[in-house]
């Protein structure tokens, strides 16, 4: 019987626990946001992805995205399907010291997190059943093959690429396919609908933050110095972009949002996913700060082009992952931790062009590919609302509750 260390896979398992938290903390922050008709709307695509993603992670995800390598590294194979061959004894093979059911929830959580991330460019618009088509085909054909060519020694990988968290494997292909979905389903008939809580967004932002040093230091698959490299790195980036989006903002408009400061938050939560455990802490600093700015203007950016990203997904998560892969490219460094690489600052200019065509190639593919795949479920079942069903509210009109009592709001 396997010597499993105590340590580490206790560490795993509160790690898997706390990346587990920013699903329902997703929820929160998207509900939040929401207009009062379309709260339940919003949340219930968070949750529901909890329980297709955990079968379909069961089924064959996990051996789809670590088992084998087919067709060049792009994609697994069947051979752990339903686990087979995996037991309470099976060690992971990444790091023998905790047993593989643990790596297995670890990466679950990431899997039920991303397809959710995307909900909430298209708030409102899109029927329930198309978005269940949505989240299993969106898994199979975009996450999975991201998923094993970068974090299961495909493709990406063996090519120099490195993504210690999901910078292009859960941000840039859910905020690209993102925007191709608001393209697709066009804007909603009532954009004057405010946030209908905005103690909820910050709840969920709290939730979202808390989670992330699961997501960040977890990565690392281990207890060490990288470990805490990560989880400081996570924390201080976040601060420096939430202070960065309120400066630029209260600058603007003449007053400091909380909203703004929450969204600032995450964005930088999001742009140090890629680098938090290859960069210093002075690096860190510089991609927090970097992260508010540049977030901040490609939300200004899509409000100028008229696109409908109802909660920014596209400019929080999908600029932010990918800002954060490329400054990886310039920040990174061996010095912090062995198994990455180094930046263009330290010398190292190819690995600099291999993040910026990989992050470029993922957006790309994840843009077309979800617009494609919108036009094709539409075939099978409607994909937009119908316009009574909007004018009404999701919540009434396709789930038949309400979040809360006539009265309260």
């Amino acid at each position: 019987m396997p010597n499993f260390d105590t340590g580490s896979t206790g560490f795993m398992l509160l790690a898997t626990s706390l990346v587990m938290l920013m699903t329902p903390g997703l929820a929160f922050f998207y509900g939040g946001l929401a207009g009062k008709r379309n709260i339940l709307g919003i949340m219930i695509q968070s949750f529901v992805s909890m329980g297709i993603t955990t079968i379909m992670w069961y089924i064959c995800g996990y051996s789809l995205c670590f088992s084998g390598n087919e067709l060049g590294g792009v994609i697994g194979d069947f051979h752990k399907c339903f686990m087979q061959g995996v037991d309470l004894n099976t060690p992971f093979p990444g790091n023998n010291k905790m047993p593989e059911f643990v790596f297995f929830a670890y990466q679950m959580m990431f899997a039920i997190i991303t397809p959710a991330l995307i909900t909430g460019a298209f708030i409102n618009r899109i029927t329930f059943k198309a978005y269940l088509v949505f989240l299993v085909v969106w898994q199979v054909l975009v996450y999975y093959p991201f998923a094993h060519m970068i974090w299961g020694n495909g493709l990406l990988y063996q090519w120099g690429v490195r993504d210690f968290a999901g910078g292009i494997v859960v941000h840039a292909t859910a905020g690209f396919a993102a925007l191709a979905s608001v393209i697709y389903v066009g804007k909603r008939r009532d954009r004057e609908s405010p946030p209908n809580s905005i103690p909820l967004i910050a709840i969920g932002t709290g939730l979202l933050w808390f989670g992330w040093y699961g997501f960040n230091a977890g990565s690392e698959l281990d207890v060490d110095a990288i470990t805490a490299q990560a989880f400081i790195n996570t924390d201080v980036a976040a601060s420096f972009a939430a202070i960065t989006w309120l400066a630029i903002e209260w600058s603007l408009v003449k007053k400091p949002k909380f909203v703004g400061l929450l969204t600032g938050a995450v964005a930088g939560l999001a742009t140090i996913t890629p680098a938090a455990g290859y960069v210093t802490l002075s690096s860190a600093v510089s991609i927090g700060i970097a992260s508010g700015a540049v977030c901040y203007l490609a939300v200004s950016l899509k409000n100028r082009m008229g696109w409908d990203d109802a909660l920014d997904v596209w400019g929080v998560h999908g600029v932010g992952g990918c800002l954060g892969t490329i400054l990886l490219g310039v920040f990174g460094s061996k010095l912090v931790n062995a198994t990455g690489a180094d930046g263009l600052i330290n010398g190292g200019g190819t690995f600099f062009i291999h993040q910026c065509i990989a992050v470029v190639g993922a957006c790309i593919y994840a843009f077309v590919f979800t617009y494609g795949m919108l036009a094709v479920i539409n075939f099978i079942t409607k994909v937009k609302v119908h316009e009574e069903d909007e004018n009404a509210g999701l919540d009434a009109s396709i789930h038949g509750e309400q979040a809360y009592d006539a009265g309260v709001v």
